[in-house]
């Protein structure tokens, strides 16, 4: 699969339990997947905009890597002036630091014409649901693909295939535009979404949707059950880790060794022109598993399927199966995941329905001054042309979406959840979320904690600077106590391997007003316990009493939603809460952070140091220098190949041993 030439290095106490090697990736390194990263005019949402593409479409190719197993996959930067890093969401970068695709907080960007080696580790009990993006500024808005972990074996739950359904937002103004309104003063806001995209098709506020073709629906990623990785008539193509995009330069390397993968299902939408719906194809009477990925910038989704209110939720923000969950509605935030059982509908069922072979997915967006309502379409028959979007809603989907599903989710294996009790937290972080405005210049902020953070606000990595200054780059954790969790002089959030945290962030009423908003925070490292939210101000002990009289014991999360409850309140006063319980094992630099873009720009995002220098410093003297600058040795381009170092030995832990009977729902 790999090969490299390597020379071994000692590593003492730095990485026990690694292999640690220097790697050079030279012309007889082949790695796992290859993306390269554009930018392109596209035909998009019945318009076109600017985008960053992922081997030539937004959304990227869907990735597939298995539980307990390390893989490399190379990025590209094929960009002539923008730096870029990737993210892969949801899965916990236990030791590889470096690859959290984080700048400034845990790696250098990559530079134009550069590309990056990211090794990927899984544990076994990873299956599930997440997604690549890039963490470079508002890039995130096209520059996103899924990411699948698949089962050692087979799932717990029976399916016959699955399908992908990736969600973005459509934006008329650049990224750059964007990004200048909400950074500068006086403030202007970015806007509104003027479209959600299904797997990368959409129809932009006010555009008429035209009759699409029969056959393959476009913008469908397919499935993976059977031997069949297009599933069931998928139009799409296979890629096998060649670049396939149009640009107007050659990147960082054309030659074909370069571009080469053992991907062989590596499942990519296509870009089209016209004004037609995103279409699922399913086939009648089979169960399918739909991985639903909230891959938006801004928009907070709530969704139902036309005439299919049976929906059984399995899994949510991967990592963890959940006891089945019924439900005839999803609601999902930025970065959220939703694996869901859906069951076609059997041909006797259609016939009674008047042999109707096409169903709307309505989704409507909650939660902002500009309510969007677009669809994509379930077909039963492919030779059935793709319809227009309906006159009129076709569901009344409710609006409040702030009892949905909490308190709800439970491992289905209670005898593996380690979710911390009231009596195991040693400190509790509280983190109010606030919006201010800078008097003398206008420029509206984010701040979590009297913080507003964001990728520039070091001039060298955090992590870089541990590596080069070893304790005395790391937060002062005395300093930090009396300071809301944070210390002034690094800007971070210290916490101690073996601490359990609760970390609560307190939604407040703005400056600019008291208008509140509705904040999706996600966490990177460990995923945490997700151990509920209100309205009003957090109360530990009512809310200790709830978990305590209920016996919830919530399940492994990574994204969850901080409500607004109220549309506005007093000016810093409380408007809702969101609480997590985390314990602290894995050493590192990580983030946390609304996933809201503009918000990410405007300093909604915090650093946090795990472990002193020793615990988090894995890598040995002699192999850190090419990680330590920008554009280092260990970015390799049309030159020069990179020289690394490998945390893993690439030994495949995932072992298909024989389980129980699949659950079947249906």
């Amino acid at each position: 699969m790999k090969t490299a030439t390597i020379s071994s290095l000692w590593l003492g106490s730095w990485l026990p339990a690694a292999l640690a090697e220097m790697v050079t990736h030279d012309h007889n390194f082949h790695p796992d997947h290859i993306l390269r990263v554009t930018e392109a005019q596209v035909p998009l949402s019945c318009e076109s905009r600017t985008d960053i593409l992922v081997n030539g479409t937004s959304p990227g190719p869907a990735l597939h890597i298995m539980p307990g197993t390390s893989s490399w996959i190379r990025v590209y930067n094929d960009m002539p002036d923008q730096n870029l890093t990737m993210h892969w969401h949801g899965l916990t970068q236990r030791m590889a630091p470096f690859a959290d695709g984080t700048p400034l907080a845990s790696q250098w960007p990559i530079p134009p014409g550069h590309f990056f080696d990211y090794e990927i580790a899984t544990n076994n009990d990873d299956a599930g649901t997440y997604f690549y993006h890039s963490h470079v500024d508002m890039q995130a808005i096209s520059c996103t693909g899924p990411l699948i972990v698949d089962d050692c074996g087979s799932s717990p739950y029976h399916y016959d295939d699955e399908r992908i359904l990736h969600f973005q937002d459509f934006f008329q103004k650049s990224d750059e535009e964007m990004m200048s309104d909400v950074t500068k003063g006086p403030f202007k806001w970015a806007g509104e979404i003027h479209g959600v995209l299904l797997n990368g098709k959409g129809v932009a506020t006010g555009q008429q949707t035209s009759i699409g073709p029969s056959g393959g629906g476009r913008g469908f990623f397919g499935g993976r059950l059977g031997g069949r990785p297009d599933g069931f008539g998928g139009n799409f193509r296979h890629h096998g880790g060649h670049y396939d995009g149009q640009s107007d330069s050659k990147g960082c390397d054309s030659k074909s060794d370069d571009t080469s993968s053992d991907d062989s299902n590596q499942a990519q939408v296509e870009i089209t022109a016209g004004c037609t719906l995103p279409v699922i194809d399913v086939e009648p009477g089979k169960t399918y598993r739909f991985r639903f990925i909230g891959a938006n910038g801004l928009s907070f989704l709530t969704m139902g399927l036309e005439d299919h209110d049976d929906l059984t939720i399995i899994q949510v923000d991967g990592s963890e199966y959940n006891v089945p969950v019924k439900t005839d509605r999803l609601n999902i935030g930025a970065g959220q995941r939703f694996d869901v059982l859906f069951k076609a509908k059997t041909i006797d069922e259609l016939e009674k329905n008047g042999n109707k072979s096409t169903f709307y997915l309505q989704f409507e967006t909650l939660e902002r001054p500009e309510p969007y309502t677009g669809y994509g379409v379930v077909r039963y028959d492919q030779s059935t042309p793709i319809p227009t979007a309906p006159a009129n809603k076709v569901l009344d989907l409710p609006r409040d979406p702030t009892n949905w599903m909490e308190y709800t989710f439970t491992s289905l294996f209670p005898e593996q959840n380690e979710a911390p009790s009231a009596s195991e937290v040693t400190r509790r972080i509280i983190i109010d979320a606030e919006q201010k405005q800078e008097n003398a210049t206008g420029k509206v902020v984010w701040e979590l904690a009297h913080l507003s953070w964001t990728e520039h606000t070091y001039t060298s990595p955090l992590l870089v600077d541990i590596y080069q200054h070893g304790d005395a780059a790391l937060p002062n954790w005395e300093a930090a106590q009396s300071n809301w969790g944070w210390d002034p002089k690094t800007k971070s959030f210290p916490c101690k391997l073996g601490e359990v945290i609760e970390i609560v962030f307190q939604n407040t009423g703005s400056e600019l007003g008291g208008i509140v908003e509705t904040h999706p925070f996600h966490a990177h490292s460990k995923h945490y316990y997700d151990i509920g939210s209100g309205p009003g101000k957090y109360d530990a002990e009512a809310n200790n009493k709830k978990l305590e009289q209920t016996g919830y014991k919530a399940v492994r999360r990574d994204t969850t939603m901080l409500y607004r409850y109220d549309e506005q309140v007093g000016i810093g006063e409380p408007a809702g809460w969101r609480a997590w319980r985390l314990k602290i094992t894995d050493a590192g630099v990580w983030m946390i952070h609304c996933h809201i873009l503009s918000h990410m720009m405007m300093g909604m995002q915090s650093v946090w140091t795990m472990g002193d220098a020793e615990q988090i410093r894995k890598l040995p003297p002699t192999a850190i220098s090419g990680y330590m600058t920008y554009g280092g040795s260990v970015y390799g381009n049309s030159t020069h190949a990179p020289r690394l170092y490998q945390y893993f030995n690439g030994t495949n832990q995932c072992k298909a041993v024989k389980k129980k009977e699949r659950i079947r729902v249906y």
